[in-house]
């Protein structure tokens, strides 16, 4: 007998294949919480099934993967339409490998993430498995109770629709981070040129507090509008206030604290050297992968 222990086959797939299910239920929800208990959910459903059946166990489980994720996105909607002010993506700690892969850190970005909210539950899960992870048409068929060439429309509109709505152009990390550091900079000077001159003129401040922490109810557009917001925030709030760099969602953002304290984290989408996009996320609820400081390695 065998002195080391024994994984039982179901536990190895699982485990083996768990960054891409993660990912996958994280792509087509927006939330790693929710994506976590989708996964507890495959779990439960997976170690029922007789392998000896399953020619694929990759495919099976992101079929189990996508037909829990689409039956949370479905009763998230709910919840969705009764959120205190603009919702936006939780922010999750990726490690430094995820923004060297481009499409991979395209498609969990938070500019991104927003343009899959406006897909219906369908639509997103064809075009997560499709674009993302380039699964077959008869295997996504499968996974979302359609046939094959409802599929391949379901796919040819979501493209379309995603293309007419997703950033212009994808920048490198150290494009993202130059942006990063001007705004940085900006920021400790207070100077609102030194803003205007790294903010686009149609940049887009979107604000999640969730009703717990304050922010914009509606987002916030043009750079002169952004600058004073941002500067106004600043002098209204008498504590000191320190940011650190850090990457989410594959790309460079920055980790703010208010006194020491973890507030929130500042996600941008830059264009030409100039930031098109700020997503600030101060929801609490939304901040306990970040606050745990364990970067993630998708797929």
């Amino acid at each position: 007998m065998s002195d080391h222990p024994t994984t039982d086959p179901a536990t190895e797939a699982f485990v083996a294949h768990r960054n891409l299910l993660f990912t996958v239920a994280y792509e087509m929800l927006g939330s790693a919480a929710d994506a976590e208990d989708v996964l507890q959910e495959t779990w439960l459903r997976w170690v029922k099934v007789d392998l000896e059946q399953v020619s694929d166990q990759r495919a099976y489980l992101v079929r189990i993967t996508t037909r829990q994720s689409l039956n949370r996105l479905r009763t998230m909607k709910r919840r969705r339409e009764a959120y205190v002010g603009q919702w936006l993506p939780e922010p999750m700690l990726t490690a430094p490998d995820v923004a060297e892969d481009v499409e991979l850190a395209e498609s969990v970005s938070m500019a991104m993430m927003l343009v899959l909210e406006t897909l219906s539950p369908t639509e997103r899960a064809v075009f997560v498995l499709r674009e993302a992870f380039d699964v077959g048409y008869d295997e996504i068929a499968a996974a979302v109770d359609k046939s094959p060439a409802a599929v391949r429309q379901i796919a040819h509109r979501a493209r379309r629709h995603v293309d007419a709505r997703r950033p212009r152009t994808v920048v490198s990390p150290s494009e993202t981070r130059a942006a990063l550091e001007s705004f940085h900079r900006a920021l400790e000077t207070g100077n609102p040129q030194d803003l205007l001159d790294v903010l686009a003129p149609d940049v887009v401040l979107v604000s999640d507090g969730g009703g717990v922490k304050q922010a914009a109810l509606r987002p916030i557009t043009g750079a002169e509008k952004v600058t004073r917001f941002v500067l106004g925030g600043l002098s209204k709030n008498k504590l000191p206030i320190t940011v650190a760099p850090t990457v989410v969602n594959g790309r460079p953002a920055l980790l703010v604290r208010l006194d020491g304290e973890f507030d929130g984290i500042m996600a941008v989408h830059v264009e030409d050297a100039r930031i098109t996009g700020l997503y600030y996320v101060r929801n609490p609820e939304k901040l306990t992968h970040v606050a745990s400081e364990t970067p993630l390695t998708l797929r």
